[in-house]
């Protein structure tokens, strides 16, 4: 993508001038009048951006743009990676031979002169009319008033009589295990037509056991149990270790005890089936299996005795109503805009998915454009009906702003059918120069902002929310996927590497020499042990199902063959020991590292440019001996183990890039207590997210009138907190906290606070219960013991979500207005807890009760719940905000 590259080249010049100099003193000058050409180039790009699909010379001139921009790109960051070496062997004496320096001094110089030239050359040359060719007419470059999401409904018109067909089904028959099956063509709605059954009420109480996972067309059958398990039970480590064999079986084991619903999305052979049905017991109890798929004879093939149901098109009486909630947001529209607005949806053929894009599109440009897509519509009456869904992306495609289209195509890199973490999304993005500094605003709220606009747009599709209400998972349509990466190849964004084969791919594959990042989905050490040489890629993203050990001979492959990583995301390749060669990829912004170390090496700092470090380690406890305090771009430290963080150095040695450093921190997750010091939080005022593992008693310990807690109170722009007491080998027991800080040492801003194994007294909730911005409270396992427990008056007026793991507790007295903004409560193995107060059958806002292995008493204290929500709000207002009562098991 033009546009990306350069907009992140000139991100990357500006902080290399800002930040690293000293690295460029000898060619400062030509970067600088480099960085001043490229400006021009983005100005062209951001107005010409919705006209490239209509002006062969705009494509080539872009495309010739984007080929000098990665030539400019190439030349700088490879000058710069040898300039860092040579500074860091001439500190300990070993620098590079001064004629082998020089010579790659001037190399670079020349190289940036002749950039510079063909820069002017593109710009002057008349032949584009370059001139002419800011063809943008001003309207689309106006700051648009941002629009509310649309909240997508449960029951998308036209479904709700196919739903009632395939529920009968699936409650209706036989007492043994049967097979049902949805089938139609890409995009005319099934995985959604599934996903309205599957929360329909009626499937949930006759399902309690139930669970949904995506197979695509290269499905891991190892990954699909794993998933289906997951539903079910918490992962341990050692089914993670599991074959697939072994894993069918404790499936297996698990679904016979009871009634069970599995739905498997987007089915797409015979042979999947045969693979995967191993794991679903015949047990006479009413299960059922629901598939989705888009070929007949896979449906049929799965279940003989039974016709398919063919998911129809919409009538075009559904397609306007589908077409207008879409783009208007209401079945209410304009008397002008019917005519047109009937064309375009007669038009989408009663396909729902090409209604929904084209509807994002009208949403975007407002009422002035319907004539113009009405007409667009009309270009694909003659095509048949996959080149015209192709033809529809496409024009949604063609009409998203510059800074999207990136942004949209990046989800090619993933998986089909893979459930992205919104978390690692953003980040992903922000390390790739996606995202564009607006004032006022973190890179992380942006990124989010771009997600919602996608998903306004109908590209993007939502997986899961998180208990705030933002987006936690995201997917696209396979369909969308499929345009994504087309549009990828002819971009030479990345290049999908799946079951790797030696015979395939040459260790000198040419396609390395063109593609930036490389994107593998399995048999990673096949390819890493090819000895591949990717001198241009700029992103390695594994996306295997299993985990892979490397063997020692190997752990220097991947920072040896790709000097220039950005992107390093290796979560399914263990590293037994930490690959030395990485500090020298002084380009890495994001990393992604799986280990069994205890120790990250001092010479991390030397990566300057790192704003998300992930480790994920089989050790309980991580040393970090960088100091990461110099560390400038440095945004998230995330860790599944106690993670020991370095002391800041006195101010008396406080560097100038270490003064930079405050400020951009805002993730430390999860730190040992002894890291968290006065002096770590007064270089981190503006965390968000603080996660602290360990003997958590230390934090409270007074040492000459003050304990490590209070430290937590001056971070004020702290909103996420996790307390995680861990004092093993000795038992949670030996731990347990006798109290909580005063409640002005907690932080003001606090929205989210986690705790687990602290073995609180109940009566320390009254501390929490005057945190004036608590939201959400996680009390997961042991957080509290005792059997009895009763509110303060005044307290959790802001609390929203409530969840509780596994206690003791046997009494809970309470009242509507001790939680008078409560909308979800959880129960987790809350075994002794006799029933739940029926006073919260009074709180208005309250919309979901889930109990999951309670005592029977208590489950008939959430249906009383129930019953008196409805005799005080009406059944039809009760059923109005949503409210849910999810019992397991459902027999109590």
């Amino acid at each position: 993508m033009a546009d990306a590259a350069v907009e992140f080249l000139l991100e990357n010049l500006k902080q290399l001038l800002l930040y690293n100099a000293n690295l460029i003193l000898d060619v400062k000058d030509q970067v600088e009048f480099l960085y001043n050409d490229l400006t021009l180039f983005k100005a062209f790009l951001k107005d010409s951006t919705e006209k490239r699909s209509k002006h062969e010379t705009l494509k080539e001139l872009v495309k010739q743009i984007r080929n000098v921009v990665y030539e400019a790109e190439d030349a700088i960051d490879t000058f710069v990676a040898h300039a860092a070496v040579h500074k860091a062997r001439k500190q300990i004496g070993k620098a590079l031979h001064i004629f082998d320096y020089s010579a790659k001094l001037r190399g670079v110089a020349h190289k940036i002169q002749s950039i510079r030239g063909r820069v002017k050359d593109i710009y002057e040359n008349k032949k584009f009319g370059f001139e002419a060719l800011h063809v943008g007419d001003g309207s689309d470059r106006a700051t648009k008033e941002k629009k509310p999401p649309i909240v997508e409904e449960d029951n998308v018109v036209g479904f709700e009589d196919e739903a009632e067909k395939v529920v009968s089904l699936l409650t209706g028959g036989s007492d043994d295990l049967e097979v049902i099956s949805i089938i139609g063509m890409p995009g005319l709605g099934k995985t959604t037509l599934a996903k309205m059954i599957y929360r329909d009420a009626r499937i949930e109480y006759e399902f309690y056991r139930r669970a949904w996972v995506y197979i695509s067309q290269d499905y891991s059958r190892k990954e699909v149990f794993l998933n289906i398990l997951s539903n079910f039970m918490q992962l341990s480590d050692t089914m993670y270790k599991m074959n697939d064999e072994n894993l069918a079986k404790e499936l297996s084991k698990l679904l016979e005890k009871g009634k069970y619903l599995v739905v498997m999305d987007d089915v797409w052979t015979e042979e999947a089936w045969n693979d995967l049905k191993i794991a679903f017991p015949k047990n006479n109890k009413r299960s059922r299996i629901l598939i989705t798929s888009r070929i007949k004879k896979v449906a049929r093939h799965a279940n003989p005795n039974a016709e398919p149901h063919n998911l129809r098109f919409l009538t075009p009486d559904e397609s306007w109503r589908l077409l207008q909630r879409k783009a208007l947001g209401s079945e209410n529209c304009p008397d002008e805009l019917v005519r047109d607005g009937r064309h375009i949806s007669n038009e989408c053929r009663g396909l729902p998915l090409a209604i929904v894009v084209i509807g994002g599109v009208l949403l975007e440009k407002g009422t002035d454009w319907w004539e113009k897509v009405a007409t667009s519509v009309d270009a694909y009456i003659a095509m048949d009906e996959a080149k015209r869904m192709d033809s529809f992306i496409a024009l949604s495609y063609n009409h998203l702003p510059y800074h999207l289209k990136a942004c949209f195509i990046y989800f090619g890199v993933f998986p089909e059918d893979f459930e992205i973490p919104v978390w690692k999304l953003v980040r992903l993005w922000i390390a790739e120069g996606f995202i564009q500094q607006k004032e006022g605003m973190s890179l992380e709220d942006i990124a989010e902002e771009y997600l919602e606009d996608l998903v306004n747009r109908n590209l993007v599709m939502v997986g899961q929310f998180r208990s705030n209400g933002k987006l936690k998972t995201c997917r696209v349509h396979d369909m969308l996927h499929e345009f994504c990466k087309k549009e990828a190849a002819e971009e030479n964004f990345f290049q999908e590497i799946k079951r790797f084969d030696q015979g395939t791919y040459a260790s000198s594959n040419p396609a390395l020499e063109k593609y930036r990042r490389l994107s593998i989905h399995s048999r990673v050490l096949n390819y890493i042990s090819s000895k591949p040489v990717g001198p241009r890629v700029r992103s390695f993203l594994c996306f295997s199902s299993e985990e892979t050990i490397l063997p020692a001979e190997h752990i220097s492959s991947i920072p040896g063959a790709f000097k220039l990583l950005r992107v390093l995301d290796a979560r399914s390749i263990v590293f037994t020991r930490f690959p030395t060669e990485l500090t020298q990829l002084v380009h890495l912004r994001y990393i992604v590292l799986t280990c069994n170390f205890r120790i990250l090496p001092a010479a991390i700092s030397s990566l300057w440019n790192i704003q998300s470090l992930v480790v994920e380690t089989s050790s309980r406890t991580l040393e970090i001996k960088a100091d990461i305090w110099k560390m400038i771009q440095l945004r998230h430290v995330k860790t599944n183990a106690s993670t020991a963080l370095p002391g800041p150095l006195s101010k008396s040695r406080k560097s100038k890039d270490e003064v930079l450093m405050i400020g951009n921190l805002q993730t430390l997750s999860t730190i040992s207590p002894e890291s968290c010091t006065e002096d770590v939080f007064a270089r981190a005022p503006n965390l968000k997210v603080l996660g602290i593992r360990g003997q958590l008693a230390k934090l409270l310990e007074n040492k000459g009138g003050s304990m490590l807690f209070d430290g937590l109170g001056k971070l004020s722009h702290l909103e996420n907190l996790k307390l995680l007491n861990d004092v093993f080998p000795r038992p949670p027991s030996e731990g347990r906290l006798s109290s909580l800080p005063q409640r002005y040492k907690f932080p003001t801003k606090l929205k989210k606070l986690t705790l687990s194994d602290t073995l609180l007294d109940w009566k320390e909730m009254s501390t929490l219960g005057m945190l004036e911005n608590l939201e959400i409270l996680k009390l997961k396992d042991n957080a509290f013991k005792g059997n009895w427990w009763q509110p303060d008056d005044g307290g959790f007026r802001s609390l929203r979500v409530l969840h509780m793991g596994r206690t003791d507790l046997v009494t809970w007295h309470a009242s509507a207005h001790h939680f008078p903004r409560l909308k979800h409560l959880f129960l987790k193995h809350c075994t002794n807890l006799e029933s739940l107060p029926l006073g919260f059958a009074e709180i208005s806002s309250l919309q979901l009760v889930d109990l999951y292995c309670t005592k029977p008493s208590a489950a008939a204290s959430a249906r009383t719940i129930q019953h008196r929500k409805e005799e005080i709000f009406g059944k039809q207002s009760t059923t109005a905000v949503g409210f849910k009562l999810s019992i397991y098991p459902p027999d109590q």
